[in-house]
């Protein structure tokens, strides 16, 4: 009488796994709302900014990447790093879920205003770029001897 409910074209049960999906990219896993300072679920690629007295470091975790294709920019303490991932697809496959992202990325970080933007080092290592921008000399604290 109904038949095989599964292999329907456009089912009803393809139309709640996209709603599935898109409710997984709006409150993320788990049922909590992201925290205020989070970025959205899925932003690639994902970092870590770290602050010492002497510098601000900043780790992009992009996997898979070549060095060659990603552009690394500093102006008015704004660092931007942009590139592009591309992901192989087999042809005439039909995929249920995808998840790793693929196509051009930009991500800008707001950097503090005493860093040194002449003073930036960048390195790529394992899928890890780490840039690294030095604090101007004048804004470190440094100890007064009393006399």
């Amino acid at each position: 009488m109904f038949g095989n409910l599964t292999n329907l074209e456009g089912s009803l049960f393809d139309e709640f796994r996209r709603l599935e999906q898109q409710v997984d990219e709006l409150f993320g896993r788990g049922g909590r709302l992201p925290a205020i300072r989070s970025v959205v679920k899925g932003t690639f690629p994902p970092i870590n900014v770290g602050v010492t007295p002497e510098k601000v470091d900043v780790y992009v975790f992009s996997a898979g990447l070549d060095s060659k294709t990603l552009d690394v920019s500093i102006q008015q303490n704004l660092l931007t790093i942009s590139g592009e991932r591309k992901s192989p697809e087999a042809e005439n496959a039909r995929y249920y879920r995808k998840e790793r992202f693929q196509g051009e990325f930009r991500r800008v970080i707001t950097l503090p205003e005493d860093v040194d933007p002449e003073r930036v080092v960048a390195q790529y290592t394992d899928g890890i770029l780490h840039v690294a921008v030095q604090r101007r000399e004048a804004s470190r604290p440094r100890q007064i001897e009393i006399k």
